[in-house]
């Protein structure tokens, strides 16, 4: 179904003049995906990393040290070593009017140095030159030209990232040929938005991307790669409004309870609602009063509440006879959510029960019965959730817990579990302003920004891991108060290529020193494993949990006041932030220790000085989009949540805000995609593949 048109960009790399099998198996591992082929799309957006400036052509007397030049110069001497096995240079001396330089050639092949620098031929050497022994000299010229190839030989050059075994020149040949195949495409942007931004047709940009005529080609600031970034960006906003029409296109219902259960679970609380809890509330009742279906997400900083507000919304569509489900990204989590709301939400008069992956055969039969006859008004679970023999008798709202851990296709699925779904997705993950309009720009947002009272600040301190000591004395002393503590590291077992501590080896060294106290939680463990394991660090008979990053999202242990986390180096800025919201969730003064490994890379100091400096969740998310880019946030590739190729959301924040309205506009007049820029705009979406929305156009 994709436009004829595009064929010349989803054509196979291995198609193109010159790349034989081997070298198509290299592009393959360089561009494509696991297991797939290369193509000339992936080819076209593999933009050059570095340009090698070949703009100076001086004179040999004039040419600078250890600066690229290209020289003209006669061929006078060629220099063989002596013997056979001679391990000494192959040098050649060349010479212009100005003075002279020599040419050295280590382990090379003498019958190719003769044919390209035979004597008395003038050649174009380029390369850098440096001093040895007093005398200029360049080793292995980068390129030696005759004067038809010296025609050719571009000021600039584009240097591309590559894998192993795959020669530049082969990238740089592809390129131009796949260059050479562009078709001529309908314009897909305004004309007066390319006419205020100064940027140029899309073919046009490729090829200036890819054929850099400075070292500012390289900015993102540069005509070509914003003109290249807007059109990733229009299509992903273009993407995230269709299958928000799609989700909405059903008709809502609207849910105008009594407010009883809201009532009877908000006078149980044993604290007041914040001003910001209160004004997500109203944000998220006027929604489900609405006959439009609901779409937000709640973003709020670990320890702001929005648990709490989730489950008043549940009790707000339950009073009108609907049934509500909360799913959780993990067993862990799902458990705690049923252990913390059942309690709330059974004495106010609801029926609640828990589904997960891990429900026997008979349990879980009895459950998709109970729930397809109505008999089950409040629903958490795991993915189980989303299968397709469970049946609702009628879903009223879908609650996502962490929703970067689940891709669009799972909220999609959860949605239509019922007739006019509303969907309200939640993470404690605060997220980048410029983030949250690119991953969740289909929803409307509320924000969490300020936390409950009673939340104590949470004291974060950074040590050599050389002081591993001393944390381990401290974490007695703390132990024999009654404390209890998290030390978490990054990986499971020892990996002999990172040098990281694994949990498995930090659970048996500290086993030595406070025998039972220890405990051990990690992602490979079976779910009863890892339940009972937390279960007793609850209860108090566990004092340290050792764990890996299982323990990132939602655990809730109000007592625990301590938390190590080693090798945090490694860590991004968000991740670290929500490893520390472990601790600090009772009235109790709690820590943070950062055990690091140095020498640190400067990104990695910057990391280690926000997170000592910042307790915002905000503020946090916005520095740990400028120092790691948005592929790295929230674990978008792990979660099937779009990333991007030709766009930086650190530096291309205008061009979204253009995107974004500009896709409102779009879809306003041309919900359909039907007219004539419509068609190219479909063109687009195939292009930077956004195959769901691709997918709702076909469907109509």
């Amino acid at each position: 179904m994709r436009p004829s048109l595009l064929d010349p960009f989803f054509g196979r790399v291995a198609s193109l003049p010159g790349v034989g099998p081997k070298t198509a198996k290299l592009f393959d591992r360089l561009l494509a995906r696991p297991g797939a082929e290369a193509r000339i799309v992936d080819l076209l957006f593999h933009l050059p990393s570095n340009v090698i400036d070949r703009s100076a052509r001086p004179t040999i007397a004039a040419a600078p040290l250890d600066t690229m030049v290209v020289l003209k110069a006669r061929v006078t001497e060629h220099r063989r070593p002596q013997g056979r096995y001679s391990k000494s240079p192959y040098r050649v001396l060349v010479e212009d009017d100005t003075g002279d330089v020599e040419l050295v050639f280590f382990l090379a092949n003498p019958d190719w140095i003769e044919r390209s620098l035979p004597l008395g031929a003038t050649r174009w050497i380029s390369g850098r030159i440096e001093l040895y022994d007093g005398r200029r000299q360049i080793v292995h010229p980068d390129r030696v030209l005759d004067e038809a190839g010296f025609a050719k030989l571009p000021a600039y050059e584009a240097v591309y990232g590559l894998t192993e075994a795959l020669q530049a020149r082969y990238v740089l040949r592809a390129t131009e040929e796949a260059l050479a195949r562009l078709p001529n495409l309908p314009e897909w942007q305004d004309a007066s938005v390319l006419a205020a931004n100064k940027l140029p047709a899309f073919a046009e940009a490729l090829r200036a991307a890819h054929r850099p005529e400075s070292a500012d080609a390289l900015s993102p600031q540069h005509s070509a790669r914003q003109r290249l970034a807007l059109d990733e960006l229009l299509a992903s906003q273009l993407a995230l409004r269709l299958i928000r029409a799609k989700m909405r296109r059903p008709q809502g219902r609207a849910h105008q309870g009594d407010g009883r259960y809201a009532r009877a679970i908000e006078s149980a609380l044993p604290f007041r609602l914040t001003r910001a809890q209160q004004r997500t509330l109203e944000e998220i009742r006027a929604d489900l009063a609405s006959d439009k279906r609901m779409l937000r997400l709640v973003q709020g900083d670990v320890g702001s509440g929005k648990t709490i507000v989730a489950t008043l919304a549940m009790a707000s569509v339950a009073e009108t006879g609907r049934q509500c489900a909360l799913m959780a990204p993990t067993e862990i989590l799902a458990r705690q959510h049923y252990d913390r709301l059942a309690p709330l939400l059974e004495p106010a008069g609801l029926r609640v029960a828990l589904l997960t992956g891990r429900a026997k055969p008979c349990e879980r039969a009895a459950l998709h019965a109970a729930i397809r006859a109505g008999e089950v008004d409040v629903v958490i679970g795991t993915h189980a959730l989303v299968q397709s023999d469970l049946v609702f008798r009628d879903l009223g709202l879908a609650v996502v817990d962490e929703q970067h851990r689940f891709g669009v296709e799972q909220r999609l699925a959860l949605g239509a579990k019922g007739d006019g779904v509303d969907v309200l997705v939640m993470t404690a993950t605060p997220i980048p302003r410029t983030l949250a309009l690119t991953a969740f720009g289909d929803m409307d947002c509320s924000a969490l920004d300020e936390k409950p009272p009673g939340r104590t600040p949470v004291s974060t301190r950074a040590l050599p891991a050389e002081r591993i000591g001393e944390v381990t004395a401290g974490l007695g002393r703390a132990l024999a108060e009654g404390a209890r503590a998290y030390w978490v590291c990054p990986l499971v077992e020892e990996n002999e290529e990172l040098d990281l501590a694994a949990a498995q080896e930090r659970y048996a060294d500290l086993s030595k020193l406070f025998g039972a106290a220890v405990g051990l939680v990690h992602g490979r463990m079976k779910g009863a494993e890892k339940d009972a394991v937390m279960e007793s660090f609850q209860c108090g008979d566990i004092k340290i949990l050792v764990a890996t990053t299982v323990i990132e999202v939602g655990v809730d242990v109000p007592e625990a006041t301590i938390i190590v986390i080693e090798h945090a180096e490694r860590f991004g800025l968000a991740q670290l932030h929500q490893l520390r919201g472990r601790v600090g969730r009772g009235r109790a003064k709690s820590s943070c220790l950062l055990l690091y490994k140095g020498p640190l890379s400067e990104a990695a100091k910057a990391r280690l000085m926000i997170i000592r400096q910042t307790e915002d969740g905000f503020r946090i998310a916005e520095e740990d989009l400028r120092l790691r880019g948005e592929g790295e946030i929230l674990g978008v590739r792990q979660a099937g949540l779009p990333s991007f190729r030709l766009a930086d959301l650190s530096t291309h924040a205008r061009l979204l805000a253009i995107a974004r309205d500009d896709a409102e506009l779009i879809l306003r007049r041309d919900p359909e995609l039907a007219s004539e820029r419509g068609q190219a705009l479909r063109a687009l979406l195939y292009l930077f593949e956004r195959d769901e929305a691709v997918r709702l156009l076909r469907a109509g």
